[in-house]
């Protein structure tokens, strides 16, 4: 069993993930980034104005939005239509009950009318695993929030409006096959509610913050830790989302994924903020910041915000 994590080095980007704020209706007990109602964490106007300007300067084809529920951010409109004349994909990592919160009902209309692909939490089909994870009444609002998207027009081709899921367990396991698991989601959705989407990601749960506090209540962390190793996967080094990847906190600090901006883990010889990115070019050549928790992202099939890695 593998126990140090090997050294992985960073390549050029393409993709600029953002966590705007940390506010969210919804206080999740898996989530890595402790959100909740009680949050005030926003990330800065001036911040936020530097994104288009990152995104020519580096030729950047994907803004992954993240939150919180970046929704709830003042300017996640703003921002998106300032980039409506730009070559790239906007996503928006949203929970779904996000739609019924007031001032925000209109908020699915917006998104169809920007092209905006959606990434939305659905950890399973059944309404008691969905709960026990994300909340009373979340399972029967993310179905009413579902079929609201697929009347827009979301989720029915490839070539239409992008609607997407994310699977990750309720207990400290390796997801299964994303493909037989997608396949039983499309299936299932669509007979007892005439739901259709566009793609299943299976997503393997990160052992920091809530989620680590949570299995060290239950003495579950240390076996968790070993489950990873013992299934450590070295052919998803390859395909690791850090390597291509920078991840921005609400401060404007710039991290290789989103799990190491949760814990603040920084590689030195990296940019330090966005201000540091607009200020001098930088070529990603640099060494990706590892450490323990790294083995959720490869064991078994791999694990990154777009699914499985092999």
């Amino acid at each position: 069993m593998i126990d140090k994590f090997p050294s992985i080095c960073k390549e050029p980007i393409d993709t600029l993930q953002i966590n705007i704020g940390y506010k969210c209706n919804q206080a999740c007990r898996h989530c890595h980034v402790n959100s909740s109602p009680l949050r005030t964490e926003k990330m800065s106007n001036e911040i936020i104005s530097l994104i288009p300007k990152i995104i020519d300067k580096y030729k950047i084809k994907t803004l992954d939005i993240t939150g919180g529920a970046p929704e709830m951010h003042p300017e996640f409109r703003n921002l998106i239509t300032s980039l409506s004349n730009k070559n790239i994909d906007i996503i928006d990592r949203c929970n779904l009950t996000i739609f019924f919160e007031k001032g925000y009902e209109d908020l699915p209309q917006f998104l169809a009318n920007n092209n905006v692909i959606v990434t939305a939490s659905l950890p399973c089909y059944e309404k008691n695993n969905v709960e026990e994870q994300r909340g009373f009444g979340v399972f029967d609002k993310s179905i009413n929030a579902l079929k609201i998207l697929n009347k827009l027009g979301y989720g029915k081709s490839k070539n239409e409006l992008q609607l997407n899921l994310v699977y990750n367990p309720v207990n400290p396991v390796l997801p299964p096959s994303q493909e037989i698991l997608q396949a039983d989601y499309k299936r299932i959705l669509f007979e007892k509610y005439d739901i259709s989407f566009n793609n299943l990601y299976t997503i393997t749960n990160m052992p920091i913050n809530r989620y680590a506090d949570s299995l060290k209540r239950e003495d579950k962390l240390s076996s968790y830790y070993k489950l990873l190793k013992e299934n450590f996967n070295k052919n998803n080094l390859e395909n690791l989302m850090c390597k291509k990847t920078i991840s921005v906190n609400w401060q404007g600090q710039i991290y290789d994924c989103d799990f190491n901006q949760q814990i603040n883990l920084q590689e030195n010889k990296g940019p330090k903020t966005l201000f540091d990115l607009m200020n001098k070019s930088f070529k990603f050549n640099y060494r990706v910041a590892v450490k323990e928790h790294c083995f959720a992202c490869t064991a078994g099939a791999g694990s990154s915000c777009g699914g499985t890695l092999s």
